[in-house]
């Protein structure tokens, strides 16, 4: 594999973030997973980190030489909460906000 496919590998797939972009946030400081995802958002796609939270952990831990093991992890975090149809349909609208009538 060529350095720039290495650099190419998506790390993480909701956020489209390569193992370059990482990389290059890792070399400017940013070595702490909640700080990383404040900056880039990778965890904070609909798997919430589920799929690359361990990824990106190992690449921190190999660029820095910080074993996973003392990492400071977030917490998981729901992006919504869930609304039934019921809720919305009982929801009343100020005069502003409901649909112009024709």
């Amino acid at each position: 594999m060529s350095n720039k496919e290495y650099d190419n590998t998506i790390i993480c797939r909701c956020e489209d973030i390569t193992r370059g972009e990482l990389h290059r946030w890792i070399d400017q400081g940013v070595t702490n997973l909640e700080e990383l995802k404040r900056l880039s958002r990778a965890t904070m796609g609909p798997c919430q980190g589920r799929t690359c939270r361990q990824l990106i952990l190992q690449e921190i831990a190999a660029r820095t030489g910080v074993p996973i093991s003392e990492a400071i992890i977030p917490s998981y975090r729901q992006p919504l909460r869930g609304v039934t149809l019921g809720a919305i349909a009982d929801m009343k609208l100020d005069e502003e906000e409901k649909p112009h009538e024709k």
